[in-house]
C-alpha cells in the first residue's frame, strides 16, 4: 500500500512517491533534522517476511555504507519502524540512462564522459571487494553533477559467492522482456558466466559495462533475442555488430574497448575497472579519427581496398583538378543551421553574467551560458548532437572561453577565474577575478584575461598562479581593457579598449598587443569584442558584424571591411557582441533593439501603463528607484548613464546629473529631498549627495579607490547602506561619518535594503553556494544594549535562490526576485521581540524575462524596465562563412 504524504520514519517525513521497483517503493522525503531532501526506499510489505528479500535489502545497505564516491548514490541511514524496513539515500534529480536512451544514441563526447565516471565508480566498489552484478541503464542516473550508480541490492562481497539459482531469483524487475509477475533477471546485461551458473567477479561487471557502453554509442542493445532463450543464446555465442557500422563517426578505438569488455571468457576481458577507466581517458585524448571508414578497414580487406583505389585514383585526380578550377569560379555555398536554447532555458547574452556562444577551436562543440529554473550554468552542445548538456560545477559561470586543444573550458564564477577539463572533472580555481570581462587561452598554457571591468589585462598560467599585468590602461583615453582574443602564433592577442564615460567616442578601439606587453598597435574603431578566424578580423559596428582581411603575422589590415551578418545581438552594457568563429563555422545570435520602456504592473503581473519610453541607441533606461512618496522615479539613462528624475503623474523627465562620468545607483532620502548616487568623475566610484530640486552642487560623501555602490537610506535618514567589494557597509550621515561593516564575510554580499522600521537589513549573499536572501539586525556601534542584544542573529528568507530584496511599507512583506530575475517572490514576515519570523514564500508575479523592477512603498504596483531587445532567438551557425566575402 502506498505511504501517505506526511508519514514519518524517524526524522524523515514523506513528501511524495518517487518511483517503484521489484523490491519496494522509493519516496521523496525531508530530513527534518538537517533540512534536506532525501530518498526513502521502503521494502514491500509482502516481502518483509521473506528472509531472502530482507537479506538483499540489508545487503544493499551494507554495500553502499562502505562506499563514498561522487558517482555512487550515497546511503545516509537505515531503519526499521512499525514493521517497515527502509533505507535513506541521497535524493537524485535527473533521469535514468534507460530513459535517456529511449531518445536514441548519445554523442561520443557524452558517451565518454558518462562511461569514465561509471568506470571510476566501479573501480572504487571493486577495490572495496564489492561486485555490483546488476549494471544496466536503469540503475544509472544522469544528474547535473554527473553519473550516479544506484541499486546495490544484488551486490556481493568477494568472499560470499552466490549460486546461479540464487542470482536469478534476486534479479530486479525490468521493462524489457517482462512477463506476468516477477521475472527472473535482467538478461540483457548478464555476463556468460552468470548465465552458466559460475561465480561472478569484477569482470562480470565489466561485461555488463561493455553492454551499457555499446547501447549508449549505438542506441541499441549489444545482444538481441525475441525470447529469453534466444537472448541467452546470443549472449553466449554471438558478437554484436561493430559500433562503427552503426555510427560511422564514432572513433574505432571505442569499438575495440567495447570488444575487450564483451569477451565471452572473463580471462580475455579487460581485467579491472581501473584499466577500463584509463583506456577511456586515453580515448578522450585522441583527436577525431582522420577517416572512420578507413579506420574500420583492416585485415583481409586491405587488398580489395588497394585494387579499388588503384582503379579510381586516376578518375579521382581528374575530379579533384576539375573541382579545383570550379572552386575558383564558384565559392562553396554558405549553409545556415539553427541551434535552439536547451528546453526550458534561455541563453544569457546580456549583463555581467552573460555567456554568448563560443565555438571550440576544432569546430566540434558550442559552449554558452543558459539559465533554467533560476540556475545559471555553462552548457555544451556537440555539433553532431541534437541535445545540449549542462556542465557540472559551472553554477554561476559567465563568459566561457576554450583551450587551444578544445579539451578544457575556462570561465568566471564566484569572483574567480576557473577551468573545467572535459569530458569530466571538477572546476579548478586559477586566480581571483572579481568581475571578469573576458579571457583568451594561448597555446603555451597562458591565459590573458580582464579580472575586473576597470582594469588592464593580466596573464596567468592555466594551471593557476599569481596574475602578471600585460597592459596598462591610459586613464587619459580609456577606463577598461577587455575581451582579449589570441592570434594563431599564441604570442599576440586582440583586445578592446573603451572609455566608460564616452564609449562611442573616438578612443574606443580594437588593439593588437604582445603577451610580453612590449607591442601595442591600434587596428580599428569598435565598441565590442574583436575576433579572428580564417584570415579575417571580426568586429562590430552597432549590431552589424564586420570582417576585414588581416595578416596575423605582420598584424596588418588589408582591403576594406565587409558585412558578415546584420542584426547581431550586441550588449552595450558590457560591449560584447554575441558572435564567435572558427576556421569553417560562424555562430551568432540575432537580436533586434526596440524602445526602452518603463512600464507599470499590478500585483498579478498585468501591464497597466507606461511611465516613459526612449529610443534604445540614443538613451536606454538602466537602473531606477521609486521615491518614498511614490511621486517620482530616479532613472539611469544612456551610455554612459546620467540620472534623470521622472514625474510619475506627468511622465516628464528632467536631467539631474551633468558630469561627463558615470552617474548611477540613485537612492532617495526618506523625505524625497535628496538623492545619493555613485559617480566616477574622479576616476573611481565615489558617493555623492544632491538636492532633488536641483539647487546647489553635489556633495562628496565618501571617496576612496574601492568600488562603492549605494544601496538604501535608513528610514530616519541617519545612515546609508552601500556595497563595497562584496561586503555591506553603513555610512553615518552625521558626525565624523566613519563607515562600519554591517555584513562582512569571505562571501559576496550586495543589494541591501532597510526594513521600514530601520531595525533590519535584507541582502543577498552567495555563502551557501547559491545566491539567497538573508536578514540581519541593524545595530550600529554604540546603539545601546537593546540593539546589541540582537547582534549575531541571521535568517535565511529564500530557499531556491534570490536577489534584489525590497520591503512593503508596513514591514509585513519582504519581496525579492529569483536568480534569473524572471519572478517576484513574496514572503510574509513578522517580528517578536528580537526574533525575525518568516512565513510562507510564494511566487507573486512572473516577469517576461530578466528585467529591472522596483515596487511602490505600499506594494500595490511595480515599475518594470521592459526589455530593450527582442527575446534572443536560436544560435545561427553558418558553415563556409567566409564564402564570397572576398567578392563583396
Amino acid at each position: 500500500m502506498p505511504i501517505a504524504a506526511g508519514t514519518r520514519f524517524g526524522p524523515y517525513e514523506i513528501i511524495s512517491a518517487a518511483g517503484a521497483g521489484g523490491m519496494g517503493e522509493v519516496y521523496r522525503a525531508k530530513d527534518t533534522r538537517l533540512d534536506r531532501i532525501v530518498a526513502v526506499k521502503v521494502l514491500h510489505s509482502d516481502l518483509a517476511n521473506n528472509p531472502e528479500k530482507r537479506q538483499r535489502f540489508e545487503r544493499e545497505a551494507r554495500s553502499i555504507s562502505t562506499l563514498a564516491h561522487p558517482h555512487i548514490c550515497t546511503l545516509h541511514d537505515i531503519g526499521h519502524q512499525d514493521g517497515v524496513d527502509y533505507l535513506v539515500l541521497e535524493y537524485l534529480e535527473g533521469e535514468t540512462l534507460e530513459k535517456k536512451l529511449e531518445k536514441g544514441w548519445l554523442p561520443t563526447r557524452e558517451v565518454l564522459k558518462h562511461s569514465i565516471e561509471l568506470a571510476d565508480a566501479l573501480d572504487q566498489a571493486h577495490r572495496q571487494g564489492i561486485i555490483h552484478r546488476d549494471i544496466k541503464p536503469g540503475n544509472i542516473m544522469l544528474t547535473k553533477s554527473g553519473v550516479k550508480l544506484m541499486d546495490f541490492g544484488l551486490a556481493k562481497l568477494k568472499s560470499h559467492p552466490t549460486p546461479m539459482a540464487d542470482a536469478l531469483t534476486e534479479m530486479t524487475s525490468d521493462k524489457k522482456l517482462t512477463t506476468e509477475g516477477t521475472i527472473l533477471g535482467t538478461f540483457q546485461y548478464m555476463a556468460p558466466e552468470q548465465l552458466e551458473g559460475r561465480e561472478a567477479d569484477a569482470r562480470t561487471d565489466i561485461f555488463a559495462f561493455g553492454e551499457v557502453l555499446y547501447e549508449m554509442a549505438t542506441g541499441r542493445p549489444a545482444f538481441y533475442g525475441r525470447t529469453k532463450a534466444s537472448l541467452i543464446a546470443a549472449i553466449l555465442s554471438t558478437e554484436p555488430a561493430e559500433i562503427s557500422s552503426l555510427q560511422p563517426a564514432s572513433p574505432p578505438a571505442l569499438n575495440r574497448i567495447v570488444q575487450a569488455c564483451l569477451a565471452k571468457d572473463p580471462a580475455d576481458r579487460l581485467q579491472t575497472a581501473h584499466d577500463l577507466k584509463l583506456q577511456l581517458r586515453w580515448l578522450t585524448e585522441l583527436g577525431p579519427p582522420a577517416s572512420p571508414a578507413l579506420a574500420r578497414a583492416g585485415g583481409r580487406k586491405w587488398v580489395a581496398l588497394a585494387w579499388t583505389l588503384a582503379a579510381i585514383l586516376p578518375l579521382l585526380a581528374i575530379a579533384v583538378t576539375w573541382g579545383y578550377f570550379r572552386s575558383h569560379q564558384t565559392p562553396p555555398p554558405r549553409i545556415l543551421s539553427f541551434v535552439p536554447a536547451p528546453e526550458g532555458s534561455t541563453i544569457e547574452l546580456d549583463g555581467d553574467s552573460a555567456g554568448p556562444p563560443v565555438i571550440s577551436p576544432d569546430g566540434r562543440d558550442l559552449a554558452f551560458v543558459a539559465a533554467s529554473g533560476g540556475k545559471r550554468q555553462i552548457w555544451l552542445r556537440a555539433m553532431d548532437s541534437p541535445n545540449a548538456q549542462a556542465l557540472p560545477d559551472t553554477d554561476g559561470g559567465s563568459f566561457p572561453f576554450w583551450s587551444p586543444d578544445s579539451r578544457s573550458i575556462a570561465f568566471f564564477a564566484n569572483r574567480t577565474l576557473k577551468r573545467l577539463d572535459l569530458p569530466s572533472g571538477s572546476a579548478l580555481s586559477i586566480c581571483e577575478a572579481p568581475s571578469g570581462r573576458g579571457g583568451a587561452w594561448g597555446k603555451d598554457g597562458v591565459i590573458v584575461f580582464a579580472p575586473e571591468f576597470r582594469t588592464g589585462l593580466f596573464r596567468v598560467s592555466a594551471s593557476g598562479g599569481v596574475p602578471v599585468p600585460v597592459t596598462t590602461v591610459d586613464r587619459s583615453k580609456h577606463s577598461s581593457h577587455r575581451w582579449p582574443f589570441f592570434l594563431p602564433d599564441g604570442q599576440h592577442f586582440l583586445y578592446l579598449a573603451v572609455t566608460h564615460g564616452s564609449p562611442k567616442g573616438p578612443n574606443s578601439v580594437v588593439y593588437v598587443s604582445s603577451i610580453d606587453g612590449k607591442q601595442n598597435q591600434m587596428l580599428v574603431r569598435s565598441v565590442a569584442n574583436p575576433g579572428y578566424a580564417s584570415g579575417y578580423l571580426l568586429f562590430m559596428r552597432e549590431n552589424t558584424l564586420m570582417a576585414q582581411r588581416f595578416d596575423p603575422d605582420r598584424r596588418r589590415l588589408e582591403g576594406e571591411p565587409v558585412v558578415v551578418a546584420t542584426g547581431v545581438r550586441n550588449d552595450i552594457s558590457t560591449w560584447h557582441g554575441a558572435f564567435d568563429a572558427s576556421e569553417t563555422l560562424l555562430a551568432y545570435v540575432a537580436g533586434k533593439y526596440t524602445k526602452s520602456r518603463l512600464t507599470w504592473l499590478d500585483r498579478s503581473g498585468k501591464e497597466i501603463g507606461t511611465l516613459a519610453s526612449t529610443d534604445f541607441w540614443s538613451g536606454y533606461f538602466k537602473g531606477f528607484r521609486i521615491s518614498p512618496q511614490a511621486d517620482r522615479v530616479a532613472v539611469e539613462v544612456g551610455d554612459p548613464p546620467d540620472i534623470w528624475i521622472y514625474n510619475i503623474s506627468r511622465g516628464v523627465g528632467t536631467r539631474f546629473t551633468f558630469t561627463p562620468g558615470i552617474e548611477q545607483l540613485p537612492v532617495w532620502s526618506p523625505d524625497g529631498s535628496q538623492i545619493i548616487f555613485s559617480s566616477d568623475q574622479h576616476g573611481h566610484s565615489d558617493l555623492y549627495r544632491k538636492a532633488t530640486n536641483g539647487s546647489g552642487a553635489e556633495e562628496l560623501l565618501l571617496e576612496s579607490d574601492r568600488i562603492k555602490e549605494p544601496q538604501d537610506y535608513s528610514p530616519d535618514g541617519r545612515y546609508l547602506l552601500y556595497a563595497q567589494e562584496g561586503d555591506i557597509w553603513a555610512l553615518p550621515l552625521f558626525g565624523e561619518r566613519r563607515p562600519f561593516p554591517v555584513v562582512q564575510s569571505p562571501f559576496s554580499e550586495s543589494l541591501a535594503a532597510f526594513s521600514p522600521d530601520g531595525r533590519w537589513v535584507a541582502y543577498s549573499s552567495d555563502e551557501s553556494g547559491a545566491t539567497e536572501i538573508y536578514v540581519v539586525p541593524f545595530s550600529p556601534p554604540g546603539s545601546g544594549a537593546a540593539a546589541n542584544s540582537m547582534r549575531g542573529g541571521k535568517w535565511q528568507v529564500s530557499t531556491s535562490g534570490g536577489v534584489l530584496p525590497f520591503w512593503r511599507r508596513d514591514g509585513k512583506e519582504l519581496l525579492y526576485t529569483d536568480l534569473a530575475e524572471t519572478s517576484v517572490m513574496s514572503a510574509e514576515v513578522s517580528i517578536t521581540g528580537s526574533e525575525f519570523k518568516i512565513g510562507p514564500v510564494r511566487q507573486l508575479l512572473k516577469l517576461p524575462r530578466q528585467v529591472g523592477i522596483d515596487m511602490v512603498p505600499d506594494g500595490r504596483r511595480f515599475l518594470m524596465r521592459a526589455p530593450g531587445q527582442e527575446p534572443p532567438g536560436p544560435v545561427t551557425v553558418v558553415t563556409s562563412w567566409t564564402s564570397g566575402l572576398s567578392q563583396k
